[in-house]
């Protein structure tokens, strides 16, 4: 299981028993030990998944959550609550707050990577290997293909995955700097335009199936799957036999 953790705990001996369980379920660590750390590294580049302890030097946890929240680029980050606060009140603060699961100290590690587990496969449904039919096209992540009416369109790995992401959330309008996020794992070090060029290349394989209007640019705002597009009159004939 591939993914990214971030661990924010101010305790370094919790920090380093959570990172070893993290890393030998083969999932790399980035380890915080305050919010104004956890806030750089999380600037630097997003994780896939944050362990966010409750009780932080200078800031509690639970504002830190409700920042992240607040943040468009950093509204979608899976964040575990980590605290030893169980009462139900505690509880309901910490999901409100927006963390997408809570865990009371102490906790089993094998409790701890099913939360893991459970949390990732809840926050990003595009990694599973289901086909995805819509708008008169075939998807399919397990054998890397995209067909449409039986004829094979040939994508790059970029474009694939693009069009996998954009197919995964139909009707959503998506900026520039979430596509990044989302297809090319972060956008801190990568232009903003190489979205239009590849929104543009993937349209041109997508014509010759006559589907390119499936992907709809929003003028202001970003790149949608319109998932109940006409289908075009410009796929590529085969002349009739005389």
């Amino acid at each position: 299981m591939s993914a990214e953790v971030l661990i924010v705990e101010d305790e370094a001996a919790i920090a380093e028993l959570l990172a070893i369980n993290i890393r030998h379920a083969g999932m790399t660590v980035r380890v915080a030990y305050d919010a104004e750390q956890a806030r750089r590294e999380v600037d630097q580049q997003l994780p896939k998944l944050v362990l966010l302890d409750w009780m932080l030097p200078g800031q509690s946890g639970v504002q830190l959550a409700r920042q992240w929240r607040n943040d468009e680029r950093t509204r979608e980050l899976p964040i575990i609550m980590l605290t030893a606060r169980a009462a139900e009140d505690d509880r309901v603060a910490g999901l409100d707050a927006g963390a997408d699961d809570y865990l009371t100290k102490p906790f089993s590690t094998k409790e701890l990577m099913a939360r893991v587990r459970a949390v990732l496969r809840r926050r990003a449904p595009e990694t599973l290997d289901k086909p995805i039919d819509a708008a008169g096209i075939l998807l399919d992540p397990a054998t890397r293909r995209v067909t449409s009416k039986g004829l094979e369109i040939k994508l790059s790995p970029t474009e694939f995955k693009l069009l996998h992401f954009l197919m995964a959330h139909p009707e959503r309008v998506h900026k520039r700097t979430q596509v990044l996020d989302r297809v090319w794992g972060d956008h801190v070090f990568i232009e903003e335009r190489t979205v239009d060029v590849h929104v543009k290349r993937l349209r041109e394989a997508l014509r010759h199936a006559g589907v390119e209007s499936v992907v709809e640019t929003v003028r202001g705002a970003g790149y949608r799957f319109n998932a109940k597009a006409p289908e075009s009159t410009t796929a590529t004939q085969v002349p009739a036999a005389h």
